[in-house]
């Protein structure tokens, strides 16, 4: 039976995403996200009626008001049977790098809801939304395998939380927009309302954490 998925148009010149770490907003120009008649999903620098703005981050484009998560997916009804799951790995990677373990699976929680073969527009795969070269840099061959993801992840996270003298917000910042974009802005969260929002949420799941997971 043939699949009839939508077809998904780009009206505008292409767009190219920075590389790791690069700063993700260093075009202005908007992108709206259009849905025709036919199902069809088309991207174009002109609003139009009932379109939606876009936001870049360095792990792709989402919708500027959604409530899902960073990968665009919505959590399905088994992200706590795999929480349950990764728990103890989870703990025993939280031990070894000296990270609470409720934070990473506050992260975790943000960048996939637990879903091992969840991929962002731009390619960022797994757990922990790797991108291919944050991948490499940490010898990660298959972002889609639980344990092999979450130990390139946390090292990652690890070295950030070092590079900005453990402030946590900053760190976050620079997980979802890239360390280059922190540093660009003086050592500040960049004022991207999707990496203020990423942030937010991360902290929140963290706090949430804190009190059920002790």
């Amino acid at each position: 039976m043939r699949n009839h998925l939508p077809a998904v148009y780009l009206l505008t010149s292409v767009l190219l995403l920075p590389g790791p770490g690069g700063d993700a907003h260093a075009t202005d120009t908007p992108v709206y996200r259009h849905e025709d008649p036919h199902g069809r999903v088309l991207f174009s620098d002109r609003p139009g009626p009932g379109a939606t703005r876009m936001v870049r981050t360095w792990k792709g484009w989402v919708e500027r008001h959604s409530k899902r998560h960073s990968t665009g997916r919505t959590p399905d009804h088994d992200w706590k049977a795999r929480q349950r799951q990764y728990d103890p790995f989870i703990r025993g990677l939280a031990r070894r790098y000296d990270i609470p373990h409720t934070l990473l699976h506050a992260v975790i929680t943000a960048e996939s809801s637990y879903d091992p073969q969840a991929v962002s527009r731009a390619g960022a795969v797994g757990l922990m939304q790797l991108m291919p070269e944050t991948a490499r840099r940490y010898g990660v061959q298959d972002r889609t395998r639980p344990r092999e993801n979450m130990r390139g992840g946390v090292r990652y996270l690890s070295d950030l939380l070092k590079m900005f003298n453990h402030d946590l917000k900053l760190a976050l910042a620079a997980y979802n927009a890239g360390e280059n974009a922190v540093l660009r802005h003086g050592n500040r969260i960049p004022p991207y309302r999707e990496t203020r929002r990423y942030v937010w949420k991360v902290l929140k799941f963290y706090q949430q954490y804190r009190k059920s997971m002790g």
